[in-house]
């Protein structure tokens, strides 16, 4: 019986539905691992096909070529290199388990069936596969394995019946993104289990963007005492080779080097870097256009894309009207300066003349409003995507959670493109993530320029659309301190007006700001997809209906 082992944790950063291309890779890393004198390889949750694969699953053909590549990932363990921990589909008996498959010696040696399947948020696992079983540990070269699937070792009873079974140390491949206080939570949830089980813990993360979800890795191992042994990289695809012995308290790992520690700053800025990057390579464009206006919005989208993609691959236009001022486009130009990015000037007050124009008897008579307004969005809207349409770039909306929160955007204007890179980032948090990377040099950046990329007259001016004479965002809305304050009480907590209230805000304010915030749905249904970074996401975390009368206080005078 073996007292010694070396298990290797492979963060991995999968493609979803690229199941040829993720198994090359799993056999790769599986040759590093035997390289390095690995007896064990774990790699993250259904990391055969990327995950979450949502209903692609319900596809028999999807499910027939992930078995499929399963079987050959088994024969290539008939050699003498380490056996695999490897996630994916498992049929049976006109069941679909999301599984993890054990495979050694040429075999499939063990599958174990995810039991608590998550039916909150993003995740709506019980709508595509089948609550698992319990299940014993995997006896592999003297010590037993307590394989545990992400969702199972969140709750007390999987890793205490494996414990009970006999389990030496708990393994548990994770498919969980990120938010901004989730590292925190990983490392809680798990501490507490190691404190009920008083055995070892791998937990072995994804990495990666996959639409709206960004997988943050950070991997960790803690030892039976509870403390860390190790901790993987965050955003970056990792190889960890961890050595256990077995002595008289059990098993335990040797402790190694942690990660890279990234600060709540650099891990949000990160994951809005690695989101973008990801939706833009794996969806095959070859570069972003971002309409830069000389605001924060603009500024901060633009840096994030340089720092994803490199600046060569971004593009930036500046569409003036006859009420953009001097300093925008001055601004503009600094900040398309300091990035290294391609910048161009697109007049646009002869496309609005046009419009007006053509509009003028339609609108005879009329006082000038925010129809006026929106005209010069869409505009701009419609030169964007042109140009997307004949360079293949694809567009980055600008629009922060705060405006699409309460509607304070144009549809097909400001909301149009392929990604909104800041629509879970409130505006408020935006203006520190400027001063961040004004500072900072991102670890994850791709030849990042340094110094003040975002130029401090962008940041310290009032934020204003530009769609009128004079304009302020606070013509329209609160405050950005308040109003972040009140709508991620509303949003987040679920906070009733009256609890609002409580925290010293105006009830008028409040309801009128919750008003807003209904009202706007229909606008968000039609928005695109952005990086989830909040526990409440304004797209699948947030399933409201459009059609929804209901106010928790009486509407004002003015919303009526």
């Amino acid at each position: 019986m073996a007292d010694s082992l070396k298990i290797s944790l492979a963060q991995i950063n999968p493609v979803l539905g690229d199941i040829a291309g993720n198994a090359a890779k799993i056999t790769e890393y599986r040759a590093r691992a035997a390289d390095a004198g690995a007896d064990i390889i774990v790699f993250t949750e259904f990391s055969i096909a990327g995950y979450p694969p949502e209903d692609l699953i319900r596809k028999p053909i999807f499910a027939d070529q992930c078995e499929a590549a399963i079987a050959k990932l088994t024969a290539v363990t008939a050699d003498a290199g380490p056996a695999m921990v490897v996630g994916g589909p498992r049929r049976a008996d006109g069941r679909l388990y999301n599984c993890l498959y054990f495979l050694s010696g040429g075999k499939i040696a063990a599958t174990v069936d995810k039991q608590h399947l998550p039916n909150y948020g993003v995740f709506d696992e019980p709508r595509v596969f089948d609550a698992g079983t319990g299940q014993q540990p995997v006896e592999f070269r003297g010590i037993n394995l307590g394989l545990s699937v992400c969702e199972d070792i969140w709750f007390p009873t999987v890793p205490a019946a494996l414990t009970k079974a006999g389990a030496d140390v708990i393994i548990a491949p994770h498919g969980s993104p990120y938010t901004m206080d989730k590292l925190d939570e990983r490392l809680t949830i798990a501490s507490q289990r190691v404190r009920e089980t008083g055995l070892p813990l791998i937990l072995i993360n994804q990495v990666g963007g996959q639409d709206e979800l960004v997988f943050d890795g950070a991997s960790f191992v803690l030892n039976g005492d509870g403390g860390l042994a190790v901790m993987a990289r965050s955003f970056s695809e990792d190889l960890i080779h961890t050595q256990w012995t077995k002595g008289k308290q059990g098993w335990q790992c040797t402790p190694i080097d942690a990660g890279d520690g990234f600060d709540e700053m650099e891990a949000l800025y990160s994951a809005l870097v690695l989101g973008l990057r990801d939706y833009v390579n794996k969806n095959g464009f070859p570069g972003v256009l971002v309409g830069l206006s000389g605001g924060v919005d603009s500024a901060l989208t633009a840096a994030i894309a340089v720092d994803a993609l490199g600046a060569k691959r971004v593009h930036s236009v500046m569409m003036p009207s006859r009420y953009t001022s001097q300093e925008s486009l001055d601004d503009a130009i600094a900040c398309a300066g300091a990035l290294g990015i391609k910048h161009e000037t697109i007049d646009i007050e002869p496309m609005v003349g046009a419009f007006s124009a053509a509009l003028a008897p339609q609108f005879a008579g009329l006082a000038a409003d925010t129809t006026e307004e929106n005209i010069q969005a869409r505009v701009r809207g419609i030169l964007l995507m042109a140009m997307s349409n004949k360079l293949g770039h694809m567009v980055v909306a600008t629009g922060n959670k705060s405006e699409m929160s309460v509607g304070y955007s144009t549809l097909y204007g400001d909301l149009c493109g392929g990604f909104a890179i800041l629509k879970d980032v409130y505006k408020t948090k935006a203006y520190e993530l400027c001063r961040w990377r004004n500072a900072n040099i991102p670890q994850i950046g791709l030849d990042s320029p340094s110094g003040d990329v975002i130029p401090e007259n962008i940041i310290t001016k009032a934020p204003t659309a530009e769609l009128r004479e004079d304009q302020k965002d606070q013509d329209s809305l609160p405050e950005y301190a308040d109003l972040d304050r009140i709508l991620e009480a509303l949003i987040e907590d679920d906070c009733s007006v009256e609890d609002v209230v409580s925290l010293g805000y105006d009830e008028q304010v409040v309801a009128r700001v919750e008003h807003m915030l209904y009202i706007a749905e229909y606008k968000r249904r039609q928005a695109p997809p952005g990086v989830k970074v909040t526990s409440r996401h304004l797209g699948r975390d947030r399933r409201y209906p459009i059609t929804n009368q209901f106010r928790n206080a009486a509407r004002t005078k003015d919303d009526t």
